[in-house]
């Protein structure tokens, strides 16, 4: 927190009794890993959010039940929503992770503007493992549901991301597919947090004006970046640029 603060940004904390506290393995392959809960956190709830201003909101949940379709849709009415899948199929039996259907999906994608998922969930959540009818299927499914609260009828998915991995990503936006290429590291330290660096650089960018495909790209040179240390991504714009050079 105090390391936020230093750094300049705007940081609230809700207490917890615990933290969420996973144990990453990685094998030769960095797009797969195994994983334990060791500890895990109280959900967020809609008195949290209340005094929370934003233009987007990112929800970069870790565990299912981290923000319910409750909270999602009241951030709705307060700007546009963000959502990495990851946590919403993932459960928690003993210490094991286990992967799980996505609960109240169509709900919670209605009041999603912009999508982020790899090729493991889009396959979880769609049974299909052809990422172009992955994002057509889940922009048309955000927008199929017809919510009471009228503030919502609007929403829906905009913008699908798919990153598989080390392979490059895709967005699908306005109706258009973006194929984003990977560029390469020197070397792969620590991949843990990828998917987190990709929303937040893709999210930067989009906030800039910038459109679909450069802000892919742009999120594709900080994964670069952040794969190479240990740690959370700690560049600057200048290597950012290097590496889209």
């Amino acid at each position: 927190m105090e390391k936020l603060r230093q750094a300049g940004v705007d940081t609230i904390c809700y207490r917890s009794r615990h933290t969420v506290y996973f144990e990453n393995k990685y094998g030769e392959d960095s797009n797969n890993r195994t994983q334990r809960v060791l500890a895990k956190a109280d959900p967020f709830t809609i008195e949290e959010m209340r005094p929370l201003e934003a233009r987007v909101f990112h929800l970069g949940s870790l565990l299912a039940d981290d923000f319910s379709a409750e909270v999602v849709k009241y951030l709705a009415t307060k700007g546009l929503v963000s959502i990495d899948v990851q946590g919403y199929l993932r459960e928690v039996v003993d210490e094991d992770v286990r992967a799980i259907a996505w609960q109240n999906q169509k709900e919670i994608l209605a009041a999603t503007s912009i999508l982020k998922l790899n090729e493991h969930e889009m396959e979880v959540i769609t049974n299909s493992t052809d990422p172009r009818t992955v994002a057509r299927q889940l922009a048309s499914e955000g927008h199929d549901l017809t919510l009471i609260d009228s503030k919502l009828a609007a929403q829906g998915v905009k913008e699908v991301v798919i990153t598989p991995g080390s392979y490059g990503s895709l967005i699908y936006a306005d109706g258009h597919f973006h194929e984003i290429p990977a560029y390469k590291p020197r070397q792969v330290v620590d991949a843990t947090g990828c998917g987190d660096t990709y929303s937040t650089g893709y999210l930067y960018c989009r906030l800039q004006g910038m459109g679909y495909a450069e802000a892919g790209r742009f999120a594709a040179a900080m994964c670069t970046l952040k794969l190479e240390h240990n740690g959370p991504f700690d560049g600057t714009i200048g290597d950012i640029e290097r590496i889209m050079k």
